[in-house]
């Protein structure tokens, strides 16, 4: 079948935005109709080629559609079903079975290789072949063939349009603060960027009671709404020293912290605010080879923990029910960081969330 889909064709290049031909659906597979999709840094890292996906490929890994068909073997789901779209999980390794999907002993292949386990691909344009299966279903497209265990079912009554974000940057740092950290109520909480991960931590934080509740930022705009979506305390890093500060809003050190800029010099300010037995978490992707010192001399006497989070440790089948639970009872409110633009504007969507007019674009089909 004929599909309109954005295609990832190498460094500094925008997307093109073509027709491509789309195999029927495999064994495993299921055919999804595209509602809308999220943008997420991810995206824009392999689009660069700072991750090693090769191109040309079809990106996108927070799609919401509707099921049109089913392969062989696909028992969770059926046409007409309502699906949102997360990461793929071989399902059978330890990480896997012990409830920890995002560390995968084979992740980085089922979601970076652009392609099936057997090497081919669902596009191809011209008899080219395309790269598809992108984080196991390649969201970028108007038709996509999506492997079963990406695929979560949700109510019909949930807003397609908006719930794309819902499959790994919005879990990515709510996550963060629900699973891993898992903070009591009353304790201090502070995030360092506040975009759309970020700000997902952040909703996560006042879910879970915290208090304060502390944001981090360079941009007075992303600090105002921190403000309005739950923040009892904004800094802005250019002008403060960002670690004395939170030292003095918490009476000598914050209880949980979320980093979600893979900075390295902001990863340094968040190990330095942490307080006794302080938990903090790292979220924000960095680029390969990057690294990061920190007093590690200073660091042990506090008995700080520092974690490594990758799509904040969730199941994506009952974490992503979860938060639209919390969201449709007004307890999480993730659609104020959500812009809409039409999927023709694709590049133009890009462009505003690396300026960061954009909190987290959504591609509507």
């Amino acid at each position: 079948m004929k599909v309109t889909a954005a295609v990832a064709t190498g460094r500094g290049k925008h997307l093109a935005v073509k027709e491509l031909d789309l195999e029927e659906p495999g064994p495993g597979e299921v055919q999804v109709r595209m509602v809308a999709t999220g943008i997420c840094h991810t995206d824009a890292l392999v689009r660069d080629e700072v991750y090693p996906t090769p191109m040309p490929v079809v990106l996108g890994h927070e799609g919401a559609g509707v099921v049109e068909k089913v392969g062989s073997g696909v028992t969770t789901v059926e046409p007409g079903d309502h699906v949102l779209l997360s990461f793929s999980t071989c399902g059978t390794c330890a990480s896997c079975a012990n409830g920890h999907p995002s560390y995968c002993t084979q992740f980085f292949g089922l979601n970076f290789s652009g392609r099936r386990a057997d090497g081919t691909t669902a596009f191809s344009d011209h008899g080219q072949p395309i790269g598809s299966h992108f984080f196991g279903q390649s969201s970028f497209s108007s038709v996509s063939n999506v492997v079963e265990r990406s695929v979560v079912k949700v109510p019909p009554t949930a807003p397609l349009e908006l719930l794309g974000p819902l499959g790994c940057s919005v879990p990515t740092g709510a996550g963060a603060v629900l699973n891993v950290l898992d903070p009591e109520a009353g304790s201090s909480f502070v995030v360092f960027g506040t975009g759309a991960v970020g700000m997902s931590a952040l909703l996560a934080a006042r879910v879970a009671n915290c208090s304060p509740i502390i944001a981090v930022d360079i941009v007075e705009s992303r600090l105002e709404l921190a403000k309005e979506l739950g923040a009892t305390h904004v800094i802005n890093s250019r002008g403060e020293n960002v670690a004395e500060r939170i030292k003095e809003i918490t009476n000598g050190g914050v209880d949980y912290a979320v980093d979600a800029t893979g900075n390295r010099e902001v990863f340094r300010s968040m190990v330095d605010s942490l307080g006794p037995r302080g938990h903090a978490a790292l979220v924000g992707l960095a680029a390969p080879g990057t690294e990061a010192a920190i007093d590690i001399g200073r660091t042990i006497l506090t008995g700080a923990k520092i974690s490594m989070v990758i799509e904040g440790d969730v199941v994506p089948h009952t974490f992503i029910p979860r938060l639209i639970s919390l969201y449709q009872d007004g307890q999480f409110p993730f659609d104020r960081l959500i812009k809409s633009y039409p999927f023709a504007e694709i590049n133009t969507a890009f462009e505003d969330s690396k300026s960061g007019a954009t909190l987290k674009p959504v591609v509507v089909f």
